[in-house]
């Protein structure tokens, strides 16, 4: 198996390679793809792709891990002694066509030869998720570029609050490399067709919807079709489910407080709990609205935003 090259990226700019990753599924994709994504829904991926959103610059997140990149990769190399060339190409599958990859670099493993070189940056409150394994959305990233390269593995290295640096190597699995291709797949396939795929539980779907359909309009009602009273009742057996549990953790909570009394840390086995004493001062709209209402309408802010609720007819 081996990739071709769809594009050169050398002094390309960032809003041709947005356009060029547009012709198919790139690395940073496939966890949206998966579902698993904390910050993007597949319906806005889908959006993209079938160029229904505008192009956005990069973020500042995104700034400055590209401007760390090459700190992070000489940072490997001094660490390591393993060399990493800049790959500067954007690749295709040859067997799967809908599957790019935007490579940080290759670089050479003793046993398995070529290897993907990935850099990474992450917050410090993030730390543990690079303790025992890489984040699965980071996972899903290089087995991608294994799966459009053909190559066995992968290193990736992360700087983790810009003073904590590590460094992993991740074999080739075929089997998740099956399950993405399928994945894959089928979502090109709806981008293809100008399906949209469907929405999931995700906290990114639900900010897509929010954003999506910002305002009501006044009065207006529909009938629903008869596949919502199913939905219904998941619904309403989630908030059973929820009721529960949230009532067994505030039973929990209770107790734990009550053994605490009025100490500020307990400890058990390697737990710590805490029970503080907080200070807040919070301004007083409601007086300050009654006794300065000119000054109150100065300064007061109007935020809309739909309120979701469920309700017996009649």
């Amino acid at each position: 198996m081996a990739a071709i090259v769809l594009a050169s990226t050398e002094n390309m700019s960032y809003e041709d390679w947005l356009e060029n990753r547009r012709q198919g599924i790139g690395g940073s994709d496939a966890s949206v793809v998966c579902g698993i994504n904390r910050y993007k829904s597949p319906l806005e991926l889908w959006m993209e792709k079938t160029d229904q959103l505008p192009q956005q610059g990069a973020g500042e997140a995104a700034y400055w891990g590209t401007q760390l990149e090459a700190l992070v990769r000489l940072e490997f190399s001094k660490r390591t002694g393993i060399e990493v060339c800049l790959e500067k190409q954007l690749l295709q599958s040859e067997e799967h066509p809908f599957m790019l990859a935007n490579l940080d670099g290759v670089c050479q493993h003793p046993e398995f030869g070529p290897c993907i070189f990935e850099a990474k940056t992450a917050t410090a409150y993030k730390a543990g998720e690079w303790e025992d394994t890489i984040p699965d959305e980071y996972q899903l990233q290089i087995q991608h570029y294994m799966a459009v390269t053909g190559y066995r593995g992968a290193y990736i290295a992360v700087l983790i609050g810009g003073n904590t640096f590590r460094w992993k190597f991740v074999e080739r699995d075929e089997e998740l490399i099956s399950m993405l291709v399928e994945l894959e797949s089928d979502f090109w396939g709806h981008v293809q067709s100008l399906t949209p795929p469907p929405l999931d539980g995700s906290k990114a779907s639900a900010k897509f919807l929010a954003e999506r359909f910002p305002n009501s309009v006044p009065l207006s009602q529909i009938t629903l079709p008869e596949t919502a009273v199913e939905l219904l009742h998941q619904y309403d057996e989630a908030c059973e489910q929820l009721d529960a549990i949230t009532e067994r953790k505030q039973e929990a909570e209770n107790l734990l407080k009550e053994m605490m009394g009025e100490n500020e840390v307990g400890t058990v086995g390697e737990r710590i709990i805490t029970w503080k004493s907080v200070s807040q001062e919070r301004l007083d709209s409601r007086t300050l609205k009654a006794e300065h209402p000119a000054l109150y309408k100065k300064y007061a802010n109007q935020t809309t935003y739909r309120r979701f609720s469920i309700k017996a007819a009649g």
